[in-house]
């Protein structure tokens, strides 16, 4: 952190206020948006963490604004697996190499971009065995990446039309998960780096602002219109992030 320049930091502040007004519209996205821009000059052991309790205040102001329209009966199948996820997202995330790490980040999050780009959405609404592959990869790679929202948001749009209830339900989901992670980071010790609190008091201006202004444009995107827009945002995070792991 000390050896970051003043770019550095501005760079941080328009990454974020980006993430969350992303994250204002759709209820989730900023996790995919900000962990591979700020992985481009921050370790991910700090990112990660750093993001899950962006996060989590994040999570805890959108949800607290649409609780009543939380789908409690597509939530709670999600966490057994999201539990075991965790435990072996963590494990990974201090385990793996940096390079594979940003590697495997790249790849994941280019895929999930040209999924939206082409628009690769089904209205069949699948079965609720799914939940239990889609939380186990989304637990493990939020723990791992801090971007584990695509395994979740890509089950829960095939089971929930409602775009508010959706918000609604995945918030919560991505709130109840965090505090997963967090009990599991703080185990670990993740959490206990003594920057991450003045980072997060630094950047919370930019949450604020992100998810207002995110909320008063919710209403006037189309879910495909906003499902491109991300595809975009991600490809060229994708791509970057495969650059600095491969060079």
């Amino acid at each position: 952190m000390d050896g970051l320049s003043s770019l550095d930091l501005f760079s941080a502040g328009g990454i974020l206020l980006l993430a969350y007004f992303i994250r204002g519209i759709s209820g989730f996205g900023s996790g995919l948006v900000a962990v591979p821009l700020l992985a481009l000059f921050l370790p991910l052991t700090f990112v990660v963490p750093f993001m899950l309790v962006m996060d989590l205040t994040a999570s805890a102001a959108l949800g607290h604004r649409n609780r009543q329209q939380v789908d409690w009966s597509e939530l709670k199948p999600l966490i057994p697996g999201s539990i075991i996820g965790v435990v072996a997202g963590a494990t990974l995330l201090l385990n793996l190499d940096q390079s594979a790490l940003l590697t495997t980040l790249g790849l994941f999050v280019l895929a999930f971009a040209l999924r939206s780009l082409l628009y690769l959405h089904g209205d069949k609404r699948i079965s609720r065995l799914w939940a239990w592959p889609a939380s186990l990869v989304g637990g493990t790679v939020s723990a791992l990446f801090g971007t584990g929202g695509p395994p979740y948001v890509i089950y829960l749009s095939h089971r929930i039309r409602d775009k508010g209830v959706f918000r609604a339900t995945t918030s919560l989901l991505f709130l109840m998960e965090g505090g997963l992670r967090s009990a599991v980071f703080i185990a670990t010790g993740l959490l206990l780096q003594k920057e991450l609190l003045l980072a997060f008091l630094g950047s919370l201006p930019m949450l604020a602002l992100g998810l207002w202004l995110g909320s008063k444009v919710h209403v006037g995107l189309s879910n495909a219109q906003m499902t491109r827009i991300i595809g975009a945002l991600l490809l060229l995070s994708g791509g970057s992030l495969l650059w600095k792991a491969w060079t």
